[in-house]
C-alpha cells in the first residue's frame, strides 16, 4: 500500500470522509479536519507505515497532497 492509499484508507475508515472528496488539491480543512484530528490521523499514519512523521508540520491548510507527500518523503524504499 503507498502513502496516497494509506492516506485516503485512513481518511475514509476513520473519519468519515468520502472517497469522492479526496483530491491532491483538497485542503484537510474542508474535510473538516481540525488540528485535533490532524495529530491522530499523524499517529494513525506512523503506527501503519511504521515511520516517524514528528518532523512534518500539518495544518489544516495544508492539502492532502501535501501530506502524501511528506509521508512518501519518510517511507523507505
Amino acid at each position: 500500500m503507498n502513502a496516497a492509499e494509506v492516506v485516503t484508507t485512513m481518511l475514509v475508515q476513520r473519519f468519515g470522509v468520502s472517497s469522492g472528496d479526496i483530491t491532491d488539491g483538497t485542503p484537510l480543512r474542508s474535510l473538516r479536519l481540525d488540528s485535533l484530528a490532524l495529530e491522530e490521523l499523524r499517529v494513525l499514519i506512523e503506527e501503519r507505515l511504521d515511520i516517524d512523521l514528528d518532523e512534518v508540520s500539518l495544518t489544516p491548510r495544508n492539502t492532502v497532497g501535501q501530506l502524501v507527500a511528506a509521508v512518501d518523503g519518510k517511507v523507505p524504499a
